[in-house]
């Protein structure tokens, strides 16, 4: 029996009928694995061993009374969990990159999906520049000449943060649009990370894929409609979910890159797909499952509890 810790944002604001995490958490529980939630804050690393603040919980399908808890304890996260889900929401930060190094002094003896250390060196928008050939023309920086002329030459484009989420910053700038310059120093005001700009695809207009894969292997998709005259399919931001097959196309992009995620450790992973290109790799705290769920049966979070009782030996 597998004893499971999730670091989590506050597990009580979780919308039950669409949280990938929590379904995650209740096939844990339907396995009758004990499970604890916790916040990353509660960390802390002394003399080698690293402890958190932890509350097990009894979950249920209910909303508005969907879970129980029992008193916080201190866990050991190498001694006393096997199983640590690292699902707490970006935004991918100091503190953030921090609570992976600390997870890392646990990982593999306690085995945590997705590996911390690899999930620090695959930023979602950057893993996807290692398959030149899948993605669309992508310029990443932050020199805004060197933004200026990916634009000059590529006509329409779209502008994002590097380490957004859910669809947070992203733009749409036609050819010949005179805002960028605008938006560069608006960005460099308040971070100094890099931005992404990419070649619009028009086919987004279709919806942007969400493919999910367990270890490397993809296991279905939902398509995520953006709203009308939007360019931002994200479901959190006003996209529609809506089945979807997989096409030869997809295929060929999940061969591609299911070896490179199998062998860096990232067993449950997203991908974003808009017409024949790869766009993104989720690896933080990818979502999708329970629409995926809905639409074909197909339970994401099951395979993926498949594949961690398999490299647990359970």
């Amino acid at each position: 029996m597998l004893k499971v810790a999730i670091q989590m944002d506050p597990i009580e604001g979780v919308n039950i009928e669409s949280d990938t995490t929590w379904l995650q958490a209740m096939e844990a529980q339907n396995r009758g694995y004990p499970v604890w939630v916790y916040d990353f804050r509660t960390l802390a690393l002394e003399d080698g061993v690293l402890f958190c603040r932890a509350r097990p919980v009894t979950l249920k399908q209910v909303v508005g009374d969907h879970v129980a808890f029992g008193d916080e304890v201190k866990l050991d996260l190498s001694r006393d969990i096997d199983v640590i889900l690292m699902r707490q929401d970006p935004p991918f930060d100091m503190a953030y990159v921090t609570a992976t190094y600390l997870l890392e002094t646990v990982h593999p003896k306690t085995l945590v999906v997705n590996d911390p250390a690899e999930v620090r060196s695959a930023p979602e928008k950057l893993l996807v520049t290692h398959f030149p050939g899948l993605t669309p023309p992508t310029l990443i920086s932050s020199d805004p000449v060197a933004l200026v002329d990916f634009h000059e030459r590529h006509g329409d484009v779209v502008l994002k943060p590097l380490h957004g989420a859910a669809g947070s910053g992203v733009v749409k700038l036609k050819a010949g649009d005179p805002n960028l310059e605008a938006l560069i120093e608006i960005h460099a005001t308040g971070s100094r990370d890099p931005l992404v700009i990419q070649k619009f695809i028009p086919a987004v207009s279709k919806g942007d894929k969400r493919i999910i894969l367990i270890d490397g292997e993809p296991v279905g998709a939902i398509n995520r409609i953006p709203a009308k005259d939007q360019v931002r399919s994200n479901l959190r931001v006003g996209g529609t979910a809506a089945p979807v097959e997989l096409t030869p196309r997809d295929l060929e992009i999940c061969k591609a890159i299911g070896p490179t995620l199998k062998a860096r450790g990232l067993i449950f992973v997203g991908i974003d797909v808009i017409g024949d290109y790869l766009t993104e790799i989720n690896v933080t705290s990818p979502t999708g499952a329970q629409q995926l769920l809905r639409f074909t049966g197909i339970n994401a979070a099951a395979l993926m509890w498949d594949a961690i009782e398999k490299k647990r030996g359970a």
